[in-house]
């Protein structure tokens, strides 16, 4: 359910592109990924995220995670999906949440197959957060990509986060 190609910005929004991170709770996967989208493209494309069913908070462990990496995401809350969001959307991410989200023509949809890190230690919690990062590298690419992913540059390299040497 993906496409490749880059996306013109809606009539409806900016003249920036705009994703919408979608998963079932708005609690884990769809913040930190709207997290990484905002500090890494900057104003350059406008970022949403909700969720089908969004829970009470934030996913602590994602919230740790993300800090690792100078990224805050404490204040952000889980937000119900309403199909308004996905109208004024170029892009719609979803993780996880099936069919709830509403298609609307001429809209870019994903798929992001990615584990649920709810319930889960911060180690699992790391390599989803990682996996995040690099498809929102990707996608800025793909949706500016004169720009490239400049805001986290230093950051993304300099990263507490240590690579595992592989094993033998």
């Amino acid at each position: 359910m993906s496409t490749t190609s880059s996306v013109e910005p809606s009539a409806q929004s900016s003249a920036k592109p705009s994703v919408l991170f979608v998963c079932v709770h708005n609690a884990g996967r769809s913040q930190m990924a709207a997290g990484f989208l905002r500090a890494m493209a900057g104003d350059r494309i406008e970022v949403r995220s909700a969720g089908s069913e969004p829970a009470e908070s934030i996913n602590s462990i994602a919230v740790e995670a993300m800090s690792e990496v100078g990224i805050d995401i404490t204040d952000n809350r889980p937000t119900l999906l309403a199909p308004d969001a996905v109208r004024a959307s170029d892009v719609v991410i979803t993780m996880g949440c099936g069919d709830a989200c509403p298609i609307f023509p001429g809209k870019r949809y994903e798929d992001w197959v990615l584990d649920d890190p709810a319930g889960q230690g911060l180690e699992s919690v790391r390599r989803i957060r990682d996996d995040i990062r690099a498809r929102i590298e990707a996608l800025i690419a793909d949706l500016v990509p004169d720009a490239g992913a400049t805001s986290m540059t230093s950051q993304a390299t300099s990263s507490p986060i240590t690579e595992e040497a592989p094993h033998d």
